[in-house]
């Protein structure tokens, strides 16, 4: 079964930089699209942004364009979030999940949040001064 573990979270003034380490345990994450998801209490987690297996795709929300850059670093069964410019909307729990459907073609990118199989636990993103 694939483990997702997420850290770099923390309090951070507007305008800060964050990143954020996506590290999977017991299979490849290699095989996996993943995707970093920003969940407020109340509401169900959005996608922030996503990457295909290869890193040859990636996709973000409008709200993050321009100031958020995913990569993947498949050796070291690593994905990283980088967080630069961050706004007090920002704030929430960011959780990085994969989906094994992107096995078939490395250049996939997940269209829905339910079919990402697997999740992490999430890390706590605060931007607040």
């Amino acid at each position: 079964q694939l483990r997702l573990v997420e850290s770099g979270g923390g309090l951070v003034q507007p305008g800060g930089s964050l990143r954020l380490s996506c590290v999977a345990t017991e299979r490849r994450l290699a095989d996996y699209a993943i995707g970093w998801f920003r969940q407020v209490p109340g509401k169900e987690p959005e996608e922030a942004s996503c990457i295909s297996r290869n890193s040859r795709k990636t996709h973000y929300a409008d709200s993050v364009k321009g100031r958020f850059t995913i990569s993947r670093d498949n050796a070291a069964n690593t994905v990283t979030l980088y967080m630069n410019g961050l706004k007090p909307e920002d704030t929430g729990v960011y959780s990085c999940a994969g989906d094994l459907t992107a096995y078939a073609d490395p250049n996939y990118i997940p269209p829905f949040k339910s079919e990402y199989d697997y999740w992490g636990q999430g890390t706590q993103v605060t931007v607040s001064s």
